[in-house]
């Protein structure tokens, strides 16, 4: 009919009849690969269509809201983004009938309309919010235990951030009133056990809680700088650079600088040996110390782990008297056993090879060509003896473990030593960044950034609401437990967890040998007025079972938690 009007173009086509078209023609492909099927289109619109009225596109037979012309099916979203994207692995593919291979369809349903903002906003939210799909994590070391439990291992590493979701919001833990915020800091500083019930009803209206989470954002630092970042220290040099820094031309200040520093210091040291402080951490721009009380960690004494370490350090403290081991060295296969058996630490082992090698000599003076081989000489040994050593700096297997009075003697050499600050750069003649759960001389109170976010995320039934709350700043072990515990009330026993760890202080976790088990009731008893909670101080007095990893990834549902290191 359309031919026979004058100066028709034959390219020309009438809406309805492209639409007529295109479907003729994915009828007729679909054919091919399988049956054909009957369409079930209403009569209206059949007889919209050959009165060639035009009309919007119908929905997809296989699509969300299904095959029929009902109320039930899912209406296209005429404002939605016209990108081609791929179709969510769960949503079934449309039938053959209403697949239209020339172009695809411009149109999204309307719960799919930005369900990539999430991505492409909160990259790292996102990986928390599929976390909970996972039934079971494991862990990535073959030699670790099961990561099922209704406690988490102790993780003795520094965590930058943690970032939590849950279904149920997390609004009562902003705005808190002045009140609630002056009860928090009264309970940190007088130490206040604070126990949970097992599940709140209505977080918001717990005063209780609030209080409680203001109690755990809390820690002590020194020295306070409020325009420098103090934590991390190691490679913190960009973030600092531009930064004023007065004393770093200035001898006279650098000295009082490191005089008050070095009171902190001690009297930290004095509170961790009468068991009134549990931990604590000196940060350096070069290695992070930690020292922790006789008890904690399945250790009687009082233990220092020092993180990375270099060749240099390691030699300057010997010069000191300072006896240490290289707990990692001894357990990576570098240790041998004589012939009774019995075990030889990296030293004797060292002595023995030396002994090898004179002795592989010997048998040429026997064949008499000693004199034909060049034999090498004590420079070219000592050489070799240092390669190996150098090749382990600044790696985790540099980690060095003192013990006992000699972190006293460790003290007084990290007061004295001129490594401990740099001489240039940004951190020129800033000292050492001292961090603890409690108060020491000359620390300031400081607290954990803490936000809660509420944003929308995709799911099969349309879009769903996903909370989360993230945690910023200098994140001690303390705190990460009392943050679980307080969320595992608030939450109803269900929540999942980020948490991004201060690398170097991943070693920390490494299980220590011990010469004597201690008695966890007499631990418990010497550090009750550590100022710690109970169930933190049972959890940090366990044997470390991390290695050289630390938490990344925790589920927790219905109370049991799943982690991932």
């Amino acid at each position: 009919m359309a031919l026979s009007v004058p100066g028709y173009s034959p390219g020309f086509r009438k809406p309805p009849e492209v639409v007529r078209l295109r479907r003729k023609r994915a009828r007729s492909r679909g054919a091919a690969a399988s049956p054909p099927r009957e369409l079930t289109e209403p009569a209206a619109r059949r007889a919209a269509l050959a009165a060639g009225l035009p009309l919007r596109p119908f929905p997809a037979a296989g699509g969300r809201g299904g095959g029929g012309g009902g109320p039930a099916a899912a209406r296209r979203n005429p404002f939605a983004r016209l990108d081609n994207r791929p179709r969510v692995a769960a949503e079934p593919p449309d039938g053959p009938a209403r697949e239209q291979p020339e172009a695809p369809g411009p149109f999204l349903d309307s719960n799919q309309e930005n369900d990539l903002l999430w991505e492409e906003k909160f990259p790292e939210r996102t990986t928390v919010t599929e976390l909970p799909q996972t039934s079971h994590v494991s862990f990535s070391e073959p030699d670790t235990p099961s990561s099922e439990s209704t406690e988490l291992p102790v993780d003795w590493s520094i965590k930058t951030r943690l970032l939590f979701t849950s279904s149920q919001p997390f609004t009562w833990a902003d705005h808190l009133k002045a009140q609630e915020e002056a009860q928090g800091l009264v309970q940190h500083c007088r130490a206040t056990e604070v126990t949970l019930p097992k599940s709140i009803q209505d977080p918001k209206l717990s005063t209780e809680l609030r209080c409680t989470f203001q109690q755990s954002l809390i820690y002590w630092l020194h020295p306070a700088l409020s325009w420098l970042p103090l934590f991390p220290r190691i490679g913190a040099d960009r973030k600092m650079a531009g930064k004023t820094s007065p004393w770093s031309n200035d001898a006279t200040l650098q000295h009082v600088l490191m005089s008050d520093w070095s009171v902190s210091f001690t009297s930290l040291y004095n509170l961790l040996k009468t068991k009134l402080c549990p931990y604590f951490y000196v940060c350096t721009y070069q290695f992070t110390v930690l020292f922790r009380a006789a008890g904690l960690a399945g250790s009687d004494l009082i233990t220092a782990l020092i993180s990375p370490t270099t060749r240099g350090l390691r030699e300057a403290m010997r010069n000191e008297g300072i006896e240490f081991s290289l707990p990692l060295i001894k357990e990576s296969g570098h240790k041998k056993k004589t012939a009774s058996g019995t075990s030889l630490g990296y030293g004797e082992e060292q002595a023995i090879s030396d002994e090898d090698e004179e002795e592989s000599f010997s048998w040429l003076e026997e064949m008499g060509v000693q004199d034909k081989i060049k034999k090498p000489d004590i420079l070219s040994i000592k050489l070799r003896k240092e390669k190996h050593e150098v090749q382990m700096d600044h790696r985790p297997e540099s980690v060095v473990l003192v013990k006992g009075i000699n972190t006293f003697t460790l003290l007084n050499f990290l007061i004295n030593s001129k490594s401990l600050v740099a001489t240039s750069g940004p951190q020129a003649g800033l000292p050492p960044t001292l961090l603890s759960p409690v108060a020491f001389r000359g620390a300031t109170m400081q607290m954990l950034k803490a936000r809660s976010v509420n944003v929308k995320t995709q799911a099969l039934s349309g879009y769903r609401d996903q909370f989360s709350l993230e945690i910023t700043g200098p994140i001690m072990p303390h705190s990460l437990h009392s943050l679980t515990m307080l969320l595992k009330s608030s939450q109803s026993g269900s929540f999942s967890a980020v948490l991004y760890p201060h690398e170097p202080t991943a070693v920390f976790n490494i299980c220590l040998q011990m010469d004597k088990v201690p008695d966890m009731e007499v631990v418990h008893k010497e550090l009750t007025n550590c100022g710690l909670h109970p169930n933190t101080l049972e959890q940090l007095s366990q044997i470390p079972l991390l290695g050289k990893s630390s938490l990344r990834n925790v589920v927790l549902r219905d109370y049991i938690y799943n982690w991932r290191s």
